[in-house]
């Protein structure tokens, strides 16, 4: 039989395999690597606390929740069966819901758009050079770290009929509205309080996306005579794909679960006009005593931003461009 090349100066005489013949014993490099006693136990011991924090933490209450849900089930009292009636119920009988649900898309939608486009205008500026970047960073992204009770409490001054956005106003001779109270305002506020309190968090993000785009593509492109307009959108926004999809994940959950902000805003008003999903269901667990109709609607929530975040991860790929 006659000896493959590298066989012959390897100074071998076991035949070579066969091309498209998959190798089917074990690999000698692995099998001469021996194997360690007690890996197993090692790793199991230091996933342990992660493990038993999330057992605890979140799979305990998520299941404690669905079966709640099934449950007349009162804060101070016996709990009645009454199997998916707080569902039917939901969707039948409370006109407040669909109401909530409307509110809280209409905040969705509208906040990540706003937050996006703030943070994308910050960053790019930012990012082209202007001087004490380091330190702009930090002031846009102190309110995120900021308590945002706090946020809401001065945003709630600032927006009063006597406060100091209509003061300002006043003084170029326009009468504002009374931002808080009126239900034509009032949801845009909590949108404006809201960007204003995160867009930081997404200055970063897009930011560190915009630092990792080589500076010789976007210099090539200028001599080729690209715009900054064609530059933007034909190179930088597509290598920051990744990190806008990142962005808009992160900033759409955070928006399904806004309760803060109308809480102590507007507290739901006026009527129901800024009242939102957790802001309901949370309303029907302490104020209304109905712990089982608010885990039904904690958990119809939580379907709806899985399915957004769903559709969300189905459509990157039309736009995301990973391959840099």
């Amino acid at each position: 039989m006659a000896l493959s090349a590298q066989q012959a100066v390897a100074g071998t005489t076991a035949p070579a395999t066969a091309p498209g013949i998959r190798r089917t014993g074990p690999d000698p490099a692995r099998a001469s690597r021996p194997r360690r006693r007690g890996d197993g136990r090692a790793a199991a011991l230091f996933l342990a606390p992660g493990l038993l924090g999330f057992t605890a933490f979140i799979v305990v209450p998520l299941v404690g929740s669905a079966v709640i849900s099934l449950f007349n089930w009162p804060l101070f009292g016996t709990p009645e069966f009454v199997g998916i009636a707080n569902y039917v119920r939901m969707f039948t009988d409370d006109p407040t819901f669909y109401t909530v649900l409307g509110n809280t898309l209409v905040f969705a939608v509208v906040y990540t758009a706003l937050n996006l486009l703030v943070a994308l205008a910050v960053a790019l500026w930012l990012n082209s050079g202007v001087m004490a970047s380091g330190l702009f960073r930090v002031v846009f992204f102190l309110p995120v770290i900021t308590p945002m009770v706090a946020n809401a409490l001065v945003w709630h001054l600032m927006l009063s009929e006597n406060g100091v956005v209509n003061g300002l106003l006043a003084t170029v001779g326009i009468t504002g509205p009374n931002w808080l109270s009126d239900s034509r305002w009032a949801l845009l506020s909590v949108i404006a309080m809201s960007v204003w309190q995160s867009f930081g968090y997404n200055v970063i993000v897009l930011g560190a996306g915009l630092a990792a785009i080589p500076k010789e593509i976007l210099e090539a492109a200028r001599v080729d005579g690209a715009g900054a307009w064609r530059r933007l959108r034909n190179i930088v926004l597509p290598l920051i794909s990744p990190s806008m999809f990142f962005a808009s994940i992160m900033t759409m959950i955070g928006a399904f679960q806004v309760f803060v902000q109308p809480q102590v805003l507007t507290e739901g008003g006026p009527g129901e006009a800024t009242n939102t999903m957790v802001l309901h269901l949370y309303r029907n667990g302490f104020s209304f005593d109905r712990l089982g109709y608010a885990s039904a609607l904690a958990w119809i929530l939580f379907v709806i931003v899985m399915l957004i975040t769903a559709l969300q991860f189905v459509g990157q790929r039309r736009w995301v461009n990973y391959d840099q």
